[in-house]
């Protein structure tokens, strides 16, 4: 039997073993698709205890906790810290086969050196000893992300951030890991949802236009990419539940824009016909400025309606969507390559029944001598695990080329998640790895080697920084 989690953790072969050890482990992470808060970044926030780093804003961690039937108060609600970390301790041996389980060992063996399975017996001597190392001088977090080996950081962010804290960390000659916006439009793209024309306005005022047509929309989102470009962005981000295409036409464009300003709702070819215009203008963008476009779909969210009225969204009640949507992301994409103006782009479905369908049709885009010009997006979010990584990257590897992929990224509000590199850096090098044990490919440690760095590290690194 295997020790729990030890170094060899995840690697079943020698080979596995040898890429891990000696190429992968020390590459530093480029975390190009995060929310963390900038503002604790700027300030270098320290917290008073590991509930306040581990649990706050954590909504995988919730969905667990209310499934192993903790009751609300002990995990959004008045219970004091240490009672919520009780509940998370209780409920932590019940995550056998979640992500969670290993996720949650990985952080405390990495950042606390606590290597004893987590449970209710140990919850107390657990949480004394975090706390401990919590109070020491570097467990800040500019701290924590220093410890981590990360080089860069992209946070997601509106069109009408005024991005200080981006500035204040780019002005800090001693912390010397880049913090750069990305640009997330998404207000400016739902057309009917609830607060648009509030939205609109202040979008507006931000970039110094008054937007009542179409042509002033463009005006003031390209006035905020320039902004954006300024503080160093490279990559936007779009939320998309379900992608949507309709060819706009002028007219049509603004009468849905008027009627949206006025407070109106715009039936649904209207919407999409917005919707598209609005995606083909930025497509164009972003090719212009080498910014990456990536596209999020397949997300059912705020299922549950009495507990998004009483906590809002982002706090676990979220799901799989399954409409179709190929053929309107096909014609979008289409688009902007007959215009000559598809930027590099990364797509992620949250429905692993997607990868086949959005990595055959990523790569009918390659081409123009960009390496990996189309990605496949990492397992996102459900498929953030080690059964839905390996799905990505096979399916990657079998439809396109696996090492030509930007590798993992943290998706998280948490400074402790960078763990998550190493995780899928391990279920890389044992995927390879036993490709290389079956005689499926040559153990040729330099090439192999190689291609696993560039995976974790170099390959993100170029497509986002370089031409």
């Amino acid at each position: 039997m295997k020790p729990f989690m030890d170094k060899d953790f995840l690697l079943c072969s020698e080979e596995a073993r040898i890429l891990y050890h000696e190429y992968a482990s020390s590459m530093p992470i480029i975390d190009y698709h995060c929310h963390l808060i900038t503002r604790q970044i700027a300030e270098d926030t320290r917290y008073n205890n590991i509930t306040e780093v581990w649990l706050g804003g954590d909504h995988y961690k919730w969905r667990a906790m209310r499934g192993n039937g903790v009751e609300e108060k002990y995990i959004t609600g008045d219970g004091s810290d240490y009672e919520k970390f009780e509940h998370w301790a209780n409920t932590m041996p019940y995550c056998i086969g979640n992500p969670l389980y290993h996720w949650t060992h990985l952080e405390l063996q990495r950042y606390f050196g606590v290597y004893e399975p987590l449970s209710g017996k140990n919850a107390k001597e657990v949480w004394e000893q975090c706390n401990r190392v919590l109070a020491s001088p570097d467990f800040t977090t500019r701290g924590l992300i220093k410890r981590s080996n990360v080089e860069v950081i992209c946070t997601t962010d509106d069109p009408i951030d005024d991005l200080r804290y981006h500035k204040q960390i780019a002005m800090n000659d001693a912390f010397d890991v880049a913090v750069l916006p990305s640009f997330r439009p998404d207000k400016a793209l739902n057309i009917n949802k609830p607060g648009f024309a509030d939205y609109m306005k202040k979008l507006g005022e931000t970039a110094g236009v008054e937007i009542k047509t179409i042509d002033d929309v463009y005006d003031a989102l390209s006035r905020r990419l320039d902004f954006f470009e300024s503080a160093g962005c490279k990559v936007s981000d779009h939320a998309f539940d379900v992608v949507t295409y309709e060819k706009p036409n002028l007219m049509t464009v603004n009468t849905a824009l008027s009627a949206a300003l006025a407070g109106d709702t715009v039936d649904g070819r209207m919407e999409a016909a917005y919707r598209t215009a609005i995606m083909l203008f930025l497509g164009a963008e972003y090719g212009k400025r080498n910014m990456v476009m990536q596209i999020h779909v397949a997300a059912l969210r705020d299922n549950n309606p009495v507990m998004y009225r009483l906590l809002g969204p982002d706090t676990g009640y979220d799901a799989i969507e399954d409409r179709p949507y190929a053929k309107a992301l096909a014609q979008l994409l289409g688009d902007l390559e007959d215009k000559g103006a598809l930027p590099k782009t990364i797509l992620y479905s949250l429905n692993p029944g997607d990868n086949e369908m959005l990595i055959a049709l990523a790569t009918c885009f390659n081409g123009g001598g960009v390496k990996g010009k189309m990605q496949l997006g990492s397992g996102w979010w459900f498929n953030d695990t080690k059964d839905g990584m390996i799905r990505q990257m096979t399916t990657l590897a079998n439809i396109g080329l696996l090492s030509r992929f930007v590798g993992m990224l943290t998706d998280s509000r948490s400074f402790l998640s960078y763990t998550r590199h190493e995780y899928f850096r391990r279920i890389m090098c044992n995927l390879i790895g036993s490709w290389a044990a079956d005689g499926e490919i040559p153990f040729d440690r330099e090439m192999l080697g190689t291609i696993v760095k560039d995976i974790s590290y170099n390959n993100a690194k170029e497509y986002f920084f370089g031409k």
